[in-house]
């Protein structure tokens, strides 16, 4: 094929998981690095895990993203319809075939008679798997179940022996003994397929250039093998990508935190920072790069630099990482983007907040814990914050008055010359034989609400003279009670 065409085939199960998008994500960087088309196809065979909300929150996470889709069910192209549950005439017609080569066959079995084959199986301590009941039933057996009108599905015949390889162009040949693949159901009773017939046929007929895979689909290679074999379709080049794992070397899950693409971006962080680092999961341009803006991602994704080894989630660098990209965005930009995690901000004022957090924060949603004193009108907190350590309430009613006497003499507006008013205070400080610390931590604790808070000059001169006082005023009262 002269033109790279690539699919990302999700299930519309609930929000992709971040080890499905990494794998969309090379998909994707593939086809613009070579000009081609990445299709969206959505696998919506497996009707009783559907959620309502699927196809939406998988069109919301490669959004989110910026990872865009040349043909889809949103927006059409010359090989849909990209449901799959709207090509179930298409299933049929090609297990048809299959039946009518004698490489699949009718399967008439029950679910109960299943399940006590696999119960026998297990008590063996043998691999469960089909055992050729209906392979290799009569004419006239097969004429009776019919006349019964038995449920059937159809099952690819696996040859019994001999072995079925792949190149992957990621780990080499692969190779199988056909032994130990099962008589895959391709069709069930309700004409859906399952994914690995529908896989075959919608790759071949979307004309997919290249098909990249997590590395667990592996030990389904075969079945794929022998359905183009039997098609005779020519197999595209096939690469099944390293698997996500978390620190302790085991695959991603919720017990190593979100894993949800659109949880991490309701966590705070940058689309940008997520798709550099979702990138770098399992390839490398070489052993020292590590920032990449979306551009020079296309520009530089080959396949023959996808890793083999597992790639892991390391959330520390994803941090690392997004830290760097909140400090590049201009000021105005990160003000429109942390509005959202502090709601109840006036957006002006958020803007003049930005130098203040910017430096401090890794996610967008560390912004609210910093700054939402600024947004409230009486704060809550424990009267002890303001007393500190080895200190007691008198000396700090005695700081903040003295503090208080200090700013009341600059009029309104007067609060931007920083340097002149810490130096007053560090001399009202000195005069009541206070140390800084615990002077300027009384009067941190009655402005802010907080023992950490961003510069406390800059956030009396931000919060204003009246505010600021009144604040003051409030923590003095505080300490005198009891």
């Amino acid at each position: 094929m002269s033109e790279t065409r690539v699919r990302f085939a999700p299930s519309p199960t609930g929000a992709p998981h971040v080890g499905n998008i990494r794998t969309a994500l090379f998909d994707y960087l593939w086809a613009r690095h070579t000009g081609g088309k990445f299709i969206l196809r959505v696998e919506d065979t497996d009707q009783a895990r559907e959620v309502e909300n699927g196809l939406e929150l998988i069109l919301e996470s490669l959004r989110y993203l910026g990872i865009t889709w040349d043909e889809g069910p949103d927006v059409g192209g010359a090989y849909g319809p990209y449901e799959q549950s709207k090509r179930l005439p298409i299933y049929k017609r090609h297990a048809d075939q299959l039946i009518a080569q004698g490489v699949a066959y009718h399967c008439y079995c029950t679910e109960e008679r299943l399940e006590q084959m696999r119960k026998v199986q297990r008590a063996r301590g043998e691999q469960t798997r089909y055992d050729y009941r209906c392979r290799y039933l009569s004419p006239e057996e097969r004429a009776a179940n019919e006349r019964a009108g038995l449920p059937k599905v159809v099952r690819l015949a696996v040859p019994p022996e001999g072995k079925t390889t792949l190149h992957d162009f990621i780990r080499g040949d692969l190779t199988i003994e056909n032994k130990n693949v099962d008589d895959q159901v391709l069709l069930k009773s309700d004409g859906f397929p399952t994914y690995h017939l529908a896989v075959v046929v919608d790759d071949h007929l979307m004309k997919i250039s290249h098909v990249m895979r997590g590395d667990d689909w592996i030990p389904s290679f075969p079945k794929h093998v022998l359905l183009y074999q039997a098609f005779g379709w020519e197999i595209p080049p096939h690469g099944h990508v390293p698997m996500v794992t978390g620190a302790d070397k085991k695959k991603l899950g919720k017990r190593h935190g979100s894993t949800s693409v659109l949880q991490f971006r309701n966590d705070g962080y940058l689309p940008e920072a997520l798709l550099n680092f979702l990138a770098r999961l399992g390839w490398s341009l070489d052993d020292k790069t590590e920032i990449f803006a979306r551009q020079q991602l296309i520009d530089a994704f080959t396949l023959d630099k996808i890793e083999r080894a597992p790639a892991i989630f390391d959330y520390g660098k994803l941090d690392w990482l997004n830290g760097y990209y909140i400090r590049e965005l201009p000021d105005d930009e990160l003000a429109a983007r942390a509005l959202p995690f502090i709601p109840q901000a006036d957006p002006a004022m958020l803007r003049a907040l930005v130098p203040l957090f910017k430096p401090r924060i890794k996610k967008l949603n560390e912004i609210a814990a910093l700054v939402d004193f600024f947004f409230e009108q009486d704060l809550e907190y424990d009267p002890q914050l303001l007393i500190g350590k080895d200190a007691d309430a008198a000396t700090a009613r005695a700081a903040l008055r003295a503090a208080h006497a200090t700013l009341e003499k600059y009029p309104e507006g007067a609060f931007d010359d920083e340097e002149k008013i810490e130096a007053e205070l560090r001399a009202d400080a000195e005069r009541l034989g206070m140390k800084n610390l615990p002077f300027f931590g009384a009067l941190r604790v009655a402005v802010t609400g907080k023992t950490v808070s961003p510069p406390l000059m800059s956030s009396m001169r931000l919060l204003g003279r009246e505010k600021t006082l009144r604040r003051i005023a409030r923590a003095i009262v505080m300490l005198e009670k009891p």
